[in-house]
Parts: C-alpha cells; structure tokens; sequence
C-alpha cells in the first residue's frame, strides 16, 4: 500500500473513492488537510512551527458517510488514529473519562505501532536465535563437550530437518517466565489511570520473576522464542521516542458525536458538565502537554476531525471558543435513491459483493438483477423518508430481510440463487405497507 505522505489530494480522495459513494466536499477537505501535514513537515524554519492543523467539523445525519470517512483513513494512513466517541467524556470532577484520556489513548496506539514495525525488521535475527536455541534443547550440552566435529556434525542435520518441519511434533523442555503474583487493580480518581498503570508496571517489575519449565511441540517452542529473542532485540526507548515523535507531528483524532457535548440550558444539571467537556476540549485541540505513563506528549500538531448530526442543534452552538479551533466546515449531502443503489454495488466492500462471497462458501452463486438492485435502493430510500432516517445503514437491513430465507435454508443442493425485482417486493412490499412494521422491521 502506498504510503499517506505520497498520495497527492488527488490521489487521496481516489482512494476513499473505493468505498465511499459521493460526499465529495467531505472528501477533498480531508485529502487537503492530510496533504498540508506532509507540507508542513517538509517546511524549513521557525515558521513550520507556526503552522496549524487543518481541523474539521463533518456535519450530517447518520449514515452518509462520515464514520466511513474515518474508517478508511485509519487503513489508509499510516499514522497513529483513534475514533471516539465525544458523548463518553464527563468534565473533570464528574463520574467519567476524561479528555486528556484519548491522548493516552493514542500515545498507546502509537507506541504498538512503532514497536510492531520494529519486531517486523528484527523478525529474521529472532528466528536465527530462536533456531540456535531450539538446537541447544535438541543438543545437550553435556554430548557437545565428547566431540565437537560429531557434535557440529549432528547440530547441522537437526537444523536441516529443523527447516523442513520433520521436527515440529517432537517435545522440548521449555523455561518459561510467568507473573510472580496477581497484580490488583489501583482504584483512583478519574483522569489517573496513567498513574495507576505506571504504578502497576513498577511493581511488576520490582516482583520476582517466576519461572516454569513446561514440556511443548518444537513448532510451539520456535513460536515462543522468536516472541522472547524479538523482545530482547527491542529497544523500547527508541520505540517510544520515536512513537511520541509519530504521533505529535501525524497524530489523527475523530472525535464522533460532537453535537452530543451541546447543551440545552447551559444551566442545570447535564449541560454544565457538556459545556465542562468542550472547555476541557479547547487546550487539548489548540495544544498542550498530556501526561502519559510513555512521557509528556503535545499536542499542538494532531490533526482533529469532529463529526454530528447536528439534528436538534448546529455547529455555531458550540462555545465561541472551541468552534475557533475547527475552522473547516463540510456538509454532508444526505443519500438519494441513486447512491443507494452506487453503494449496493460500486465500493470494493459493496453490500452484493460480500453476499456473493459469503454464499461462495456453501458453493452456491448468488446473481443480483439489475433491476433487484435499483428495487432495494429504492425501498431503502423510501422506508428512510417515512420512518427514521438511517441512510445507508438501512441498506444491511434492506439485504438481510430479501435473503434470510436462503441465508437460513443453507446449506442443501441448491448451487444457485437468482434475485430479481418481483422477488425483492415479494419480501418487503407488505412490510412497508404497514409503518408500524416497517420502523421496527426495516
């Protein structure tokens, strides 16, 4: 896969072009606040430091794509990315997690990812010592000191059988270190839970380490030993500075549900403490320094996308402040009969394209027509225009109601299955017909 930093905004919206159908605007502002981050790390001076993320507010009802858009770039960029939710925070002082929680929580995504990349490069050293270990068990060292060309001689064709898998059922004594005792969970005040970890992570290692011999498979052993050698090769000081280093300069937030953090009254009771979570928002969004149990982390440079419906409010009922520190503002354009049946079939993930794979496992060829296709877009738009609006989340549930009679009858003789338009309205005419039904059905 192509890495973010060199994909042009062209090139970027290409990509989320094969799984998100339209929402365009929201597209291109995505692509070109990526595209500015890689520009700013190439900018020379004082001034790069001057240099803002391009924040944005998604604005729209559900399901038109906008926790899609954070989906996708998760998978597409390479940088340190957590989704959460802005309604699970509480204003500090209240029963709940905190804001500074999801830089934690980040900083722990960022540290996992370095050091996976860092077991990746030292994969093949783990295996060549993990090998010489394996042939240390198989070759006691009391039989090495009688002969030591028989010796080599023997070691030679145990790590030629070795690498043809003749020895992988064959049982090795094993030491293996496990947890001298239980660790207990530390009860503290919210926004502490580094603390906690941190406290459990030095009593851990001022334990004594107990350790068992256990009889396993070769094939078992060489697991667990490339596990043991990559960890020795790891140095955990680099990965974390180079974690820290990721995700302050390519950080990415999607705080989800930010209308939720809107308040009615402003006065009593649960507004205060939303209002508390959009003031407790503001230095971590402008930029400040969060404790971790990794160091101190900054923020001035994340990248932080919100997302709302905005149903029973708008993005200018946010504090002053906090709308400030999301100046980019997209609108996404609600689903028409047409992208429904785009989505039906276009996204590399399309709803048809994972039933025909999945009825592929029983052997059995699933056929859409073209006009079942355009009969489920259409029921999905209608049943969305009298009942909630659900966009296209409605369309699973549209899939799921026309095939549950095979999806349940599976697996018998039949090796093919054909959906047409007569058979679509036969499954969800008479459900639409009756409102009542179709809210709780469809």
């Amino acid at each position: 896969m192509t890495k973010i930093d060199e994909l042009t905004p062209k090139q970027i919206v290409k990509e989320l072009d094969r799984y998100i159908i339209g929402q365009d605007d929201a597209k291109r502002s995505v692509a070109i606040a990526l595209r500015n981050r890689w520009r700013r790390q190439k900018v020379k001076g004082e001034i790069r430091e001057d240099i803002m993320p391009n924040n944005i507010i998604l604005i729209g009802p559900t399901g038109v794509g906008k926790t899609e858009v954070a989906r996708r770039l998760a998978g597409l960029t390479e940088a340190p990315f957590i989704k959460v939710e802005a309604s699970k925070f509480t204003e500090v002082g209240y029963v709940g997690r905190d804001v500074e929680s999801m830089i934690r929580d980040l900083m722990n995504i960022s540290v996992n990812m370095v050091r996976r990349e860092k077991l990746k490069s030292i994969r093949k050293r783990a295996e060549a010592a993990s090998e010489e270990k394996i042939l240390d068990l198989l070759l006691p060292a009391k039989k090495k000191d009688t002969d030591k060309e028989a010796t080599k001689e023997s070691r030679e064709k145990l790590r030629k059988m070795l690498r043809a898998g003749k020895l992988k059922k064959r049982q090795v004594e094993l030491t293996i270190e496990l947890q001298a005792f239980p660790l207990m969970e530390i009860m503290s005040p919210m926004g502490l839970e580094e603390m906690d970890s941190s406290i459990q992570d030095m009593v851990s290692s001022m334990m004594p380490k107990k350790r068992k011999k256990r009889k396993v498979s070769i094939e078992d052993a060489r697991r667990i030993l490339i596990q043991q050698e990559a960890q020795k090769l790891v140095d955990m000081d680099e990965v974390i500075n180079e974690a820290r280093h990721k995700l302050e300069n390519s950080g990415i937030v999607f705080l989800d549900e930010i209308d939720k953090i809107i308040g009615t009254s402003g006065k009593f009771g649960p507004d205060v403490s939303r209002a508390g979570v959009q003031r407790d928002l503001l230095p971590v969004v402008e930029g400040s320094s969060v404790m971790t149990k990794h160091g101190i982390v900054r923020t001035d440079h994340i990248l932080f996308f919100a997302a709302g419906a905005f149903t029973g409010s708008k993005p200018s009922d946010l504090i002053p402040e906090l709308q400030g520190r999301f100046p980019i503002r997209v609108e996404l354009k609600n689903l028409t009969k047409k992208d429904f049946k785009r989505i039906l079939t276009e996204p590399e993930n399309a709803l048809v394209k994972q039933y025909i794979a999945l009825l592929k496992t029983e052997n059995v060829h699933l056929e859409f027509t073209e006009d079942a296709i355009s009969e489920m877009a259409y029921y999905a738009s209608y049943v969305n225009e009298i009942t909630e609006n659900i966009g296209a989340r409605r369309l699973q549930t549209i899939m799921l109601t026309v095939l549950e009679k095979y999806l349940f009858a599976l697996p018998n003789r039949k090796r093919s299955i054909k959906i047409d338009a007569k058979y679509v309205k036969s499954q969800i005419q008479n459900i639409v017909k009756d409102h009542d039904l179709a809210r709780y059905i469809l």
